[in-house]
């Protein structure tokens, strides 16, 4: 083999996957069509989910060092905001971050942990064995035949690998086009301007100095594969606002439509898809970007486990099992934001007023809205209807203190990508020897902060490398070593069920 790990672009999706494998001790080379990273951001927003990721590894500082919290954000470009401030996080907030800004710090990271990047690498050809994939790629020295154990494409909505395997993309075709363009002005609009008629929709979201990014759809312009021009754009900005903000020196403009496509599977054999190359969706809410880097999240440490010849049977199966399930509720929700955004007529109208009201009058409906969007609502179903309520759900960053009297939170405890063993026992430590496992991480204290009911009385909780519970008890853990010593030493044959897929070592130097 002369891979382990083959990762088809080099967006934040593939980045991110290339630092949870690495981590996980897996060697990973990157090939990438794009000679240099893309300057142009399509996304300008990092969700609190994506936040907690990053958290999870301690890379969230210099996003928040260099991004714009906002305390709310839009649902189908409602008027009435979503309100962030309840979120159950340590980040209630949308963090304006350009996606280049984005891409150029996952790249570092994943640099520094040792990945391969080839940029200038164009994929023509896709092929798979029972023992490997073969990739042809042609780059600056001319053509190369690459061996790999698995492929993973995160090369986009247009994705050669998924093409190249034949992967049905079930769904819908534009019949919607919108358009954007980053543009200074010189008589920029009040904070939180949008308009929202008959005629179409306009929002406009400022930029760092005078530039800002306006996105709308004109109902007029429903042309959808002609290239965008400036005069077109200015005269649909005209058309919507009755004026052009005094707009000037265009930096990008482009369209985009409602397409809404999913794949039917995230695995066909040694090949996995993950981001957009393996769902579409119209750019509501800045989500997509989030959902990918999640997919990431949780396919990183099965296929590490996998390559490592740790992974039980169908360890690497339950990444489609989980994801495509959020992928999908995805795609549901942006298809109803289009309908509430692209309100061309009386009754569609009417039900953006409805929504609106409902907004503004009702937070528990702002408040599902929040969690939907940002992704904290996300829970995966365990295996037995008999598990605890929190198995399955992500682990909030708790505010712990060990029993050797040091504060720290679960988030901290999860940098080194292991699985977490928690003793939630007070002052006392373990009695069963489970603190020298090797794959996983042991830690013995209390949780300090309140306001977590699900996890009163839990004595033990087993959380995954990405941050889901994968276990947990109201019994001391030496009290279920038998179960544990299953759920921990998952590439033993026989080894006991655990109510979610967990296997991963310690990262190796």
């Amino acid at each position: 083999m002369n891979e382990k790990i083959l990762i088809v672009g080099a967006g934040p999706v593939g980045l991110w996957l290339a630092a949870e494998l690495q981590l996980a001790g897996v060697k990973v080379r990157i090939v990438e069509r794009a000679a240099e990273r893309r300057l142009n951001s399509r996304a300008f927003t990092v969700q609190p989910r994506t936040l907690e990721v990053l958290a999870m590894r301690g890379r969230e500082q210099p996003f928040l060092d260099d991004g714009l919290p906002i305390l709310s954000s839009h649902f189908g470009a409602l008027t009435s905001r979503l309100d962030f401030r309840s979120l159950d996080t340590r980040f209630p907030f949308v963090l304006m971050h350009p996606q280049s800004e984005t891409e150029r710090k996952l790249e570092n990271i994943a640099l520094e942990l040792g990945t391969r990047i080839d940029r200038n690498h164009t994929v023509t050809a896709v092929s798979q064995d029972p023992d490997g994939v073969d990739v042809d790629v042609v780059g600056p020295r001319g053509a190369e035949k690459i061996r790999s154990e698995y492929v993973v494409g995160c090369d986009g909505a247009s994705s050669f690998v998924r093409r190249a395997i034949g992967v049905e993309f079930r769904g819908t075709d534009s019949s919607v086009y919108g358009f954007l363009g980053d543009v200074t002005v010189d008589d920029p609009p009040p904070p939180g301007f949008n308009v929202n008629s008959t005629g179409g929709m306009l929002m406009i979201i400022p930029k760092p100095g005078d530039s800002v990014r306006i996105v709308g759809i004109d109902a007029t312009q429903q042309q959808g594969n002609s290239k965008l021009e400036y005069s077109e754009f200015r005269e649909s900005v005209i058309r919507l606002a009755g004026t052009d903000f005094g707009m000037r020196d265009p930096v990008w403009l482009s369209r985009y439509g409602d397409a809404s496509r999913q794949v039917a599977s995230y695995r066909s054999g040694r090949v996995l898809l993950a981001g957009d190359a393996a769902h579409v969706h119209f750019p509501a809410g800045g989500v997509g970007l989030n959902v990918g880097v999640q997919d990431a999240m949780n396919l990183g440490w099965k296929l590490a486990a996998q390559v490592q010849g740790r992974a039980p049977e169908g360890l690497l199966d339950s990444y489609h099992a989980e994801r495509w399930p959020v992928g999908d509720a995805l795609l549901q929700s942006t298809k109803a934001q289009v309908a509430l955004i692209y309100a061309t007529t009386p009754s569609a109208q009417a039900l953006r007023g409805l929504f609106n009201e409902l907004v503004a009058l009702n937070s528990q409906v702002s408040l599902e809205l929040a969690r939907r969007s940002s992704a904290l609502d996300v829970a995966y179903p365990p295996a037995s209807k008999d598990s605890h309520a929190i198995t399955g759900k992500r682990a909030p960053d708790l505010q712990l203190t060990g029993i050797d009297g040091q504060s720290t939170s679960l988030y901290r405890l999860l940098h080194g990508g292991q699985p977490l063993l928690m003793h939630l026992r007070g002052s006392e430590a373990p009695r069963s020897g489970l603190d020298v496992i090797d794959s996983v991480r042991v830690w013995s204290g209390r949780v300090v902060e309140t306001g977590q009911p699900d996890w009163a009385g839990l004595r033990a909780v087993l959380v995954r490398p990405d941050g889901h519970v994968a276990w947990a008890a109201e019994q001391p853990a030496e009290t279920n070593a038998g179960i544990l010593s299953g759920v921990i030493r998952v590439s033993e044959r026989n080894s006991l069920r655990c109510d979610l897929p967990l296997s991963h070592d310690p990262p190796r130097d």
